[in-house]
């Protein structure tokens, strides 16, 4: 495996790099799309960014907060970021140019980091205590960009009968409104612990509701993305609850210089201590199955770097 130290060497002649196709690269920021503020993708990017701050102060990461997958997916594309966190199914949409993208977008994967938990929250002296209770309720899916919207309303269409409002609430929305009775319940998809979540769990004001049977049915609808998981009782000082996992990708543009894709790559993997005081996901990050993201292709830079860690 490259040494840290050549990583470095390596990362620090990158500050003046073009990309491929011709276009010119910025130096500076080099902008991490997350997600919203108390979920994992945020604190996961601020991680990061501090990773490259210390391989290279020249290189000025700069974390955005945006809606998550669908929003990363199109700022990459667009180039108004360098590096996204997304889940698996939004990414597929994205490479194949389904809805609601109108054209495949040009992004490539770096790594799959680890799984996200589909959790749906309720107060907790809520009778909702399956998916078919939302009927008549009144539910956040997520934010608008996010790809928790995209699960929810998957998950929604195996109802018998959907809830009779359905709002478009961030994170930190969907906590505050749950709390107040505003809503009755909310989906969010993220890693373990989710801090926002963590935090309405210490109060008392919530549990979480099964899901783990409609893995199957998501998966033979939507594809391989979904598998059945258990939230574990340590993660929120909860009952252990059913859940479903989506893996999560880093990705890039299609274009970004290989020995930059190929850099980033490796301080995934050389600043993984760094990584795990931000969030304790990183430790699930394996140099063995970070190479599996499909549909979406890896890019050059990322195979090179697992060739060689292989050899």
């Amino acid at each position: 495996m490259p040494s840290a130290s050549s990583r470095r060497a390596v990362l620090a002649a990158l500050l003046m790099a073009a990309t491929g196709c011709g276009r010119a690269r910025r130096t500076a920021p080099l902008v991490i799309a997350t997600g919203q503020r108390g979920g994992v993708y945020f604190d996961y990017g601020e991680g990061l960014a501090a990773a490259v701050s210390a391989e290279d102060p020249g290189l000025r990461p700069r974390v955005i907060a945006t809606g998550a997958s669908l929003d990363n997916l199109r700022l990459v594309a667009d180039g108004g970021a360098d590096v996204a966190f997304t889940l698996a199914d939004s990414a597929a949409l994205a490479v194949a140019g389904q809805a609601p993208f109108l054209e495949p977008q040009p992004v490539r994967a770096l790594a799959r980091l680890y799984d996200n938990y589909v959790h749906l929250v309720v107060r907790a002296g809520s009778g909702i205590v399956m998916l078919d209770d939302l009927r008549g309720k009144r539910v956040s899916c997520g934010a608008a960009g996010s790809g928790t919207e995209i699960i929810a309303r998957r998950l929604l269409a195996l109802a018998r009968r959907g809830p009779a409002a359905v709002e478009r609430l961030d994170l930190a929305g969907s906590a505050a409104a749950l709390s107040a009775g505003s809503i009755d319940a909310f989906f969010f998809s993220g890693g373990l612990p989710t801090q926002t979540i963590s935090e309405l769990a210490a109060r008392r004001l919530i549990r979480l509701v099964d899901l783990r049977d409609h893995a199957e049915p998501m998966r033979r609808r939507h594809g391989e993305f979904y598998s059945p998981r258990t939230i574990p009782a340590s993660a929120y000082g909860l009952p252990a609850c059913g859940s479903i996992g989506v893996p999560d990708y880093l990705v890039v543009r299609q274009d970004m210089a290989e020995d930059l894709a190929y850099e980033l790559t490796g301080l995934l993997f050389s600043d993984r201590d760094a990584l795990e005081r931000a969030h304790p996901e990183a430790r699930r990050l394996n140099v063995r199955s970070a190479f599996a993201t499909h549909p979406v292709p890896l890019h050059q830079g990322a195979i090179r770097y697992y060739r060689e860690s292989r050899s």
